[in-house]
């Protein structure tokens, strides 16, 4: 069989087409609901990080057992999606990043699976969270699908579930963020640490609080256009994945 592939599937990304059957994976940190592909999907393995009725917020997913479960069943190479408050002038409601930094402000999540316990004490390398190998090829193969996407972006990571102030935006441009969400970290380091090749692709449903001047209250998040691009981007995320071989990226490679 062909190795397996993974995706997580963020807000607006519920779960998977047809063709995909549910499964629990039990790991040691938990279970996770995963569906597996069958007939031209069995090598996909589709992750729903909020479940499929969006009913589990940021900070309460449990992003090890999700990790963890992937990597139980072989996967080792991962494309997620966000759906992100656009900070960066030119990332609208709409347009799509292939992130390349993440800035983490999170806090009370369980954020590692080296806490020197069963799996003792490894320190992984973060430098670039994400695979150099993935991105490069989403986005070079990003115009055979029509699907324009800004080819490199700083992801700054808040913990939710409530969105952030006017006065964090303006700190997070300060910091060289682009977007912001709030499922980023730990998903990307735990993958990290686990030896999965992980990329990411934000989607921007709204401009961050206070970026965009007609802004006066109540957020509007326009889901309406990440499932228009859907029918691009799975198709993308799918053929990057089954065509990109990022075994000598050395993103994986673990420190001390």
């Amino acid at each position: 069989m062909t190795q397996r592939i993974g995706i997580i599937g963020g807000s607006g990304v519920e779960r998977p087409d047809r063709g995909f059957r549910e499964e629990i994976v039990e790991t040691p940190f938990g279970d996770a609901l995963v569906w597996t592909g069958e007939g031209n999907n069995e090598d996909v393995v589709f992750v729903s990080r909020h479940g499929v009725a969006h009913d589990v917020p940021p900070h309460r997913v449990n992003y090890r057992a999700n990790i963890m479960a992937l990597r139980q069943l072989g996967i080792e190479r991962v494309i997620a999606t966000f759906a992100v408050g656009g900070i960066a002038d030119d990332i609208p409601p709409g347009s799509a990043v292939a992130i390349d930094q993440i800035i983490d402000l999170t806090s009370g999540r369980e954020h590692t699976f080296f806490d020197g316990g069963a799996m003792g004490l490894h320190h992984a390398p973060f430098t670039e969270p994400v695979c150099p190998a993935l991105r490069e090829a989403i986005v070079g193969q990003a115009p055979g699908f029509e699907l324009p996407i800004r080819p490199a972006g700083t992801y700054i990571c808040f913990n939710g579930p409530r969105f952030e102030t006017a006065a964090e935006i303006r700190m997070s441009r300060l910091l060289g963020a682009d977007v912001v969400g709030m499922t980023a970290m730990p998903e990307a380091a735990l993958a990290r640490e686990l030896g999965i090749h992980y990329a990411g692709i934000a989607v921007s449903v709204n401009w961050a609080a206070g970026i965009d001047a007609a802004y006066m209250g109540a957020l509007t998040l326009d889901f309406g256009a990440l499932q228009a691009m859907r029918g691009k981007l799975l198709p993308l995320i799918l053929d990057v994945l089954r065509t990109t071989d990022p075994r000598a990226c050395g993103c994986t490679e673990l420190g001390t």
